[in-house]
């Protein structure tokens, strides 16, 4: 009785801890301050600013950034790590953990370190600022997670699924593409939104390595030069609202697809 006590509180104040910021963000979103008073009662001035500020220009052309680096980086991402893994998971055992541990380097790897890195890297071999070393050095740090991603449903996965598909006269190009990539959607669109969600979120790589003369910026590093220099805007608590929303909605969306989908699997081998 104790230990459930324990264990639920313990659970309880660890989401607290997680979540309750965050809930005071989307509170506080609503009376246009960063103090975090109720001083200036209940509005939506917060968001309405995001719109009519003066740096709203700056704010969509981070934004603009953002989501190009983002998307491209973690399409790529989601292809390479796809196939990586279906790689991987055809080597023989002693090849194949070698190869996984390797994958694991960059993920338990400080950020800093693969930073500075992959900006050795780029000045060494001389890469175009910009764009191209940024959607690169995301790409770097996403894929691994896709690959962790996928090799558990490959894992599990019956392999007399491809072999019956070969038999039946699929060749293994037709049978890749018909019958293992539809098994492995669901943890494909889950390693495509991790890293979806990882490029968007990163600020250490794309700050060291973004080039301060090309101008760019994600909606991270313009927050951070924002914020340094004259602290958090109201509109920055609407801002953070709004992309905690969406993120959540495409989870729950994507989960919940995935769910039915796993359902229907299912009853079809029930059936």
């Amino acid at each position: 009785m104790v230990k459930k006590v324990l264990a639920k509180a313990y659970l309880y104040i660890l989401l607290a801890i997680l979540y309750a910021p965050i809930i005071l963000i989307i509170i506080f979103s609503f009376f246009n301050t960063s103090l975090f008073t109720f001083d200036n009662g209940f509005s939506f001035e917060a968001y309405k600013s995001i719109f009519t500020s003066d740096k709203t220009p700056e704010l969509l052309a981070a934004l603009k950034n953002t989501l190009i680096i983002a998307v491209v980086s973690s399409v790529v991402s989601t292809i390479i790590g796809t196939f990586s893994a279906i790689g991987i998971f055809c080597l023989k055992p002693r090849a194949r953990k070698v190869v996984e541990n390797v994958n694991q380097l960059p993920i338990i790897n400080s950020e800093i370190v693969m930073a500075v890195s992959l900006m050795i890297f780029f000045v060494t071999f001389s890469f175009p600022a910009g764009y191209f070393r940024l959607i690169i050095g995301h790409i770097s740090f996403c894929t691994p997670y896709v690959i962790l991603s996928v090799l558990p449903k490959l894992q599990t996965m019956d392999n007399n699924v491809y072999e019956a598909a070969l038999d039946l006269g699929a060749n293994p190009m037709k049978a890749m593409f018909k019958v293992i990539l539809p098994i492995l959607t669901p943890s494909i669109l889950s390693g495509f939104m991790m890293a979806f969600t990882l490029s968007m979120d990163d600020f250490i790589i794309t700050q060291i390595n973004k080039g301060a003369a090309t101008g760019i910026n994600t909606l991270s590093t313009y927050i951070y030069a924002d914020a340094r220099i004259q602290g958090l805007s109201p509109f920055w608590f609407a801002i953070f609202s709004i992309i905690f929303i969406v993120v959540l909605t495409t989870i729950l969306v994507v989960n919940v697809i995935k769910a039915r989908r796993d359902k229907s699997v299912r009853k079809e081998v029930k059936a």
